[in-house]
């Protein structure tokens, strides 16, 4: 059973249908027990980095999310979801995230190193170039991927960027340390790519050994 957790900000439907055209098991909810049941859990995320925190904070979900990964089943962050798991963000003002990668939240300069202007938020396909091997990277070859965001994370170690795309400045795509993963694109709206991921999430979920640090 995979639990994508509701906490009122978040593409949950459309996670929820993906995950079932794939044959798996789902739940949505935001109750604690319920999820701390699930083999594997989604955090998706739709909005800004404080008014999520604020929601996971007040459902006490942070302190549930926290005790989580203790247990080795894996915990999949997507677009804002992703940045959540991050120690902080520069979104509205500086705000603490869930803190389980190293890293820093922040908002493309909207300007290249040429002076060139371009469009934030950044909305579209962009190409992802693997930096290691990973069993969420199991037999997939390097493709596109879409992308709708602002904010990007600025990681501290090498050693969790699984994955990014090529902006003004490199973009994590695919993060991960050890049962925490993050994708900063929408997986259910990337085409064969992003049900592939997904797939292999699902597997993870059912092989939980293979994430122990």
């Amino acid at each position: 059973m995979i639990g994508i957790i509701d906490y009122g900000m978040g593409n949950l439907f459309s996670v929820h249908n993906a995950l079932i055209r794939l044959g798996a098991e789902t739940v949505i909810s935001g109750d604690p027990e319920v999820l701390a049941s699930c083999e594997g859990l989604i955090l998706p995320g739709v909005g800004a980095f404080p008014d999520a925190m604020t929601a996971l904070r007040k459902q006490e979900l942070d302190v549930f999310l926290n005790e989580y990964i203790k247990s080795g089943k894996p915990l999949l962050g997507i677009c804002l979801g992703m940045q959540l798991l991050f120690e902080s963000s520069d979104e509205h003002g500086y705000s603490t995230g869930l803190g389980f990668l190293k890293g820093h939240i922040a908002k493309f300069a909207g300007v290249d190193q040429y002076g060139n202007m371009y469009k934030v938020p950044h909305m579209g396909w962009n190409k992802l170039h693997f930096q290691l091997e990973h069993p969420l990277l199991d037999g997939l070859e390097e493709d596109y991927v879409y992308f709708v965001h602002s904010y990007y994370a600025e990681i501290e170690q090498r050693s969790e960027l699984l994955a990014s795309a090529s902006y003004d400045v490199e973009v994590p795509g695919i993060v991960g340390l050890g049962n925490v993963m993050g994708m900063q694109f929408h997986p259910e709206k990337s085409g064969q790519m992003g049900k592939a991921l997904l797939q292999n999430y699902i597997k993870l979920a059912e092989e939980k050994e293979r994430l122990v640090q």
